[in-house]
């Protein structure tokens, strides 16, 4: 059996979809480590914050598009300038519920960017990721 990627950082508003995607990694048993933003500016405050005792450098970031405060292609804007050490160890993926092909367009335009996944999120999404972007590349 496959080690489980240390962390994922889920960047998105949506209580719901937040819980329902704890959930799904939770029993995939893939991650060791799920951290919860609700907006970008929380997602940069929390890769800066590496001193703090409950940081772990996040392997993965699904991303939402539409957020209050800063939304997912202002903190695409702002962590395309962070320094590598600060960033995804893997990938960062938008998760989002826009079907507006605008949206995948603009996505697809942005090198950190490396897929544009449907919500909601699935343990075969999962499974793609483990197996699409393996922890032993880190």
């Amino acid at each position: 059996m496959r080690k489980p990627i240390r962390c994922i950082l889920l960047i998105d508003d949506d209580p719901d979809d937040n819980y329902l995607h704890q959930l799904v990694i939770d029993e995939s048993g893939l991650f060791d480590t799920v951290r919860i933003v609700e907006n970008g500016q929380k997602g940069l405050d929390y890769l800066a914050q590496t001193d703090h005792p409950d940081y772990v450098r996040p392997d993965v970031i699904l991303l939402d598009i539409n957020m209050p405060g800063m939304n997912g292609f202002e903190f695409l804007e702002r962590y395309g300038q962070l320094n590598q050490s600060l960033r995804s160890r893997l990938v960062l993926l938008m998760l989002t519920t826009s079907i507006n092909s605008a949206d995948t367009k603009r996505a697809n335009q942005i090198d950190d960017v490396k897929g544009y996944l449907p919500k909601p999120l699935t343990r075969a999404m999962l499974e793609k990721i483990m197996n699409d972007y393996p922890r032993e590349a880190l």
